[in-house]
């Protein structure tokens, strides 16, 4: 018996229970359909939240950390019979530094894939509006320089806070959910307290609205040179430098050719990130998992079809044994059914998939804050890899569903089954 054969014999089984095959393969349909949408919205979740992370943070941050340890003045040098006894007694409260940073700025600059290096300091400040009170980090920048790192400009909801903050010395820009936490609008007067309960007046200059709730509520931007003085270092000190490269991809390798050419530590903007985007990950391939078991249940529908087929059919499958068919033809018959189920089923499954990604990308709603990310819609990332996927598995779920009952119809003894035992 030829492989034509078998399929058409399979495909009259099928025929002949048109309503029983169709609602199998519409069971297939639905699982390829939920877990094509599923991996959409596990790839845009993850896919949102990388892009908003590389829009808004530099690509690159070099730290105080130093790579290349500072020695003794007296084990400078080479030489015999040198010795150094360190004694640290007092533990200081010094914040670590990068010191002389316009050269080590420069230094970086000169690298081919820089496009712009800017320089901050970080401060854990409260800041006060009358009798309202919360936590903030300020961050001290240089507002031409920061402006090129994080798309700072396209991201103010007044135009003109930047250059209204280089020119005021106590000048403050903050996220708008803090300072619709502190009640505070444009020109309103605060008060920054720093760690030692010192107070600094500013004024709010503007304010900016990334997307990313946890910046847009804890964050503001000051002037360089006040948070230098809030953090008791000099002019010519940094605690961090912010890097924006050409080529996002090769942060890691610019990364370490930076602490080559510094002896400062730095980080790519995944590997500080790595917690976020691994935590996106992980809930994604969780909910892949979980929705996954929909095909176990078509699965389940796949092995149910052949099983009954095979009952009916015994008496099919015995004739076709005394004529001399083997056992491995019949075998492959009813495999053959269940291929033909799963096919249809994602064939149907792929374009409902995407039709439901498609309704699904086109709803909006108001954006809220109450997740990491406000946003309007849910983003979903499809892809053709997602959609053959989903096909190969389909149809192996069918034609393995379908094994069972086929084994047991090429098991079947002839002689019993004419003799009514089976």
């Amino acid at each position: 018996m030829t492989f034509f054969d078998e399929f058409k014999i399979a495909w009259v089984h099928l025929r002949e229970r048109k309503r029983q095959s169709l609602l199998t393969a519409l069971g297939v349909a639905v699982g390829s359909a939920m877990l094509i949408t599923t991996i959409a919205v596990a790839n845009g979740s993850t896919q949102n939240v990388i892009n908003k992370i590389i829009d808004i943070a530099p690509h690159v941050i070099v730290s105080a950390e130093q790579i290349t340890p500072l020695l003794p003045d007296n084990l400078i040098g080479y030489g015999q019979e040198r010795l150094a006894m360190v004694e640290k007694n007092v533990t200081t409260r010094d914040k670590e530094t990068i010191k002389n940073y316009p050269d080590v700025v420069s230094r970086i600059a000169a690298l081919g894939t820089v496009e712009v290096a800017a320089p901050y300091v970080t401060s854990k400040m409260i800041v006060r509006n009358k009798s309202r009170f919360t936590p903030c980090i300020a961050k001290g920048v240089l507002p031409a320089e920061e402006s090129g790192i994080a798309n700072l400009r396209g991201k103010l909801l007044e135009p003109n806070a930047l250059q209204e903050l280089d020119y005021t010395p106590s000048g403050i820009i903050l996220g708008d959910q803090l300072a619709e936490k502190l009640k505070a609008g444009y020109h309103s007067r605060l008060v920054l307290i720093s760690q030692g309960s010192e107070e600094y007046p500013v004024i709010v200059v503007g304010r900016f609205s990334t997307g990313f709730n946890a910046k847009d509520e804890r964050e503001a931007y000051i002037n360089l040179s006040l948070a230098q003085r809030i953090e008791g270092i000099a002019s010519n000190a940094v605690t961090g430098i912010g890097i924006r490269t050409s080529d996002v991809s090769r942060a890691g390798e610019v990364a370490t050719q930076i602490e080559s050419l510094s002896g400062y530590g730095a980080e790519s903007w995944d590997e500080t990130n790595k917690n976020v985007i691994d935590f996106y990950k992980r809930n994604g391939r969780i909910t892949l998992v979980l929705v996954g078991f929909v095909f176990v249940v078509a699965g389940l529908g796949v092995s149910s079809v052949m099983t009954t087929v095979v009952l009916q059919k015994n008496k099919d499958i015995a004739i076709m044994r005394s004529m001399g068919v083997q056992q491995n033809s019949i075998t492959r018959i009813f495999m053959v059914e269940g291929f033909i189920i799963g096919l249809f089923g994602v064939m149907l499954g792929s374009p409902l998939g995407h039709f439901i990604c498609t309704l699904i990308a086109s709803i909006r709603y108001e954006a809220n804050t109450a997740g990491t990310l406000q946003s309007d819609r849910l983003n979903l990332f499809e892809t053709p890899e997602s959609h053959l996927l989903v096909i190969v598995f389909g149809i192996l779920i069918a034609v393995i569903s379908s094994v069972g009952p086929a084994r047991r119809a090429a098991g079947f003894l002839p002689v019993k089954i004419l003799r009514g035992q089976i």
